[in-house]
Order: C-alpha cells, then structure tokens, then sequence
C-alpha cells in the first residue's frame, strides 16, 4: 500500500470513528416533571415558560449542556402525573437518549400539606394524614400509569427518577415567621419517606434508575446554617424548593447515574 493511500484510510477510519460521537451529541433528552424539575425556588426563569418557570438553573439545562444533549424541557410547576401524561410526553420517540422525571409530590398534595402546616396549624395534621393516606392508596397506580406512557414512546432511552430530599432537619430545627413546629416537621419528613419509597419502588418496577437525594441534602435542609431548600419565601411559590445550590447538587446526583 503506498503513502497517499494509506493516508487517505487512515483519514477514512478517523471520519468512521467520529461519526458516532458526533450523533451521540446531538442525542435527545426530555426533562419531566413538576417544580423540582422546572426550577422553581432558583428564582431566575426563561420568559417563554410562562406559569411552567423553567429555570436556566434547574438540573436539567444544566445536565444537557455538559453532556450535549439537545434538551425538550417539558418540566412545568404545579405538574400532576396527569399533566405529565397530557401536556409533556409529545417529544418522547424512539430516538430519545435520556429521560428525566421528578413527578409524585403535587398528587399527594404535599406542597399544599406544606404550606397548609405553616399557615394554619390548626389544619396541619389532617392534612399531613390525607397525604398520607394518598401515597399508600393511590399513588402507585398514577405512577405506573405514567411511566408506562414514558417507556411506550422512549422505547430505548435511559430513564432516571429523581425522588425528593427531607424539607427539614432530622431535629425539627424551626424559624421564619410561621407555625411549623418541630414536631410537625418531623412528621413531614417521614410523610416524604413515604412519598419517596412508593416512587423508588415503582422506578424499579419499570426498570428505571431512582435517585434518592436525602443523604445529599442532609445538613442542607430549611432552618439548616447552609440551606439548599428556600424556607418560607416572598413570593410564596418559592418557599420549600431547592435553591440554586439545591439544584446544583441534584445536577451532581443525576449525572453520577449517568453512563
């Protein structure tokens, strides 16, 4: 074989090899869910997402652009399972990569439950039993009705569930201006085991990876000296969700799982 030709194999070979790392680049990834996943509580959102409040911040822009995804952030606030399964399954194919999902909470009615315990006490414990209620009767069937809707149109993609940290220290450390007391926080962070073992077990169910963020988030949590977790806030709809450090940390958690 002479010079030129085996340099224009060699070119050849080289042009096969990066075709590849060039398609894997431009792989799909979707990004599902409720606030967690949007980024409410970063305070800083893109103009287009309107009342969904995507945020520049939240873990999902930030796991795409380090590993050169093409993102559909589909992710809105307030997100039901039915939202999910309704208003943000349209760019799921067979084609997509990676599937992001933070979904669960909002049909347990834990943030209502939240709010409802630091605005009027006197609600606070029917409240947290309704949720608990919710999580034990119902809300495995809403969950397998989704991730089933998922797996149908992601046919191959890699689908990660993020669960949910504890919201408050394993001491029910209280402040800001509320009626939250220890013992009701307490109560709330075993009402978020509850959520997060139904949604780890049905992840597993459908084959899906789960990532519990608690032990991350301990020592960060609302009332923490270094909170990732806004406490009560101004506007209200920011209170009880991860900050932009919060967010930075579930980027680690996420990508860790990652192949």
């Amino acid at each position: 074989m002479g010079k030129a030709t085996r340099i224009v194999g060699l070119a050849a070979l080289m042009t096969g090899m990066l075709i590849p790392a060039a398609s894997a680049a431009a792989s799909q990834y979707v990004d599902l869910g409720d606030s967690y996943a949007s980024g409410v509580g970063t305070r800083v959102f893109y103009s287009e997402s309107g009342s969904c409040k995507r945020s520049p911040e939240a873990y999902g822009p930030k796991i795409a652009a380090a590993r050169g995804y093409t993102l559909s952030f589909q992710a809105c606030s307030g997100a039901k399972t039915t939202d999910v399964n309704a208003n943000q399954l349209g760019t799921l194919s067979a084609g997509t990569a990676l599937v992001t999902i933070s979904i669960g909470g909002n049909d347990a009615g834990f943030s209502n439950v939240i709010l409802n315990c630091a605005l009027y006490y006197f609600t606070c414990g029917g409240a947290i039993n309704e949720a608990n209620s919710y999580i034990a009767n119902k809300l495995a069937g809403v969950l397998d009705t989704t991730y089933n809707n998922v797996r149908s149109r992601a046919t191959t993609a890699h689908v990660v569930v993020i669960g949910y940290p504890h919201l408050f220290t394993d001491t029910g450390n209280t402040c800001n201006a509320n009626f939250l007391t220890s013992s009701n926080e307490k109560k709330l962070n075993e009402t978020g085991d509850k959520l997060d073992a139904v949604v780890k077990a049905r992840a597993a169910a459908h084959g899906f990876t789960f990532v519990d963020p608690r032990s991350a988030f301990k020592a960060h949590e609302v009332c923490a000296s270094e909170e990732w977790l806004n406490g009560q806030s101004n506007p209200l709809e920011e209170s009880y969700h991860p900050n932009v450090k919060g967010q930075a940390r579930f980027t680690t958690e996420v990508s860790a799982v990652l192949p």
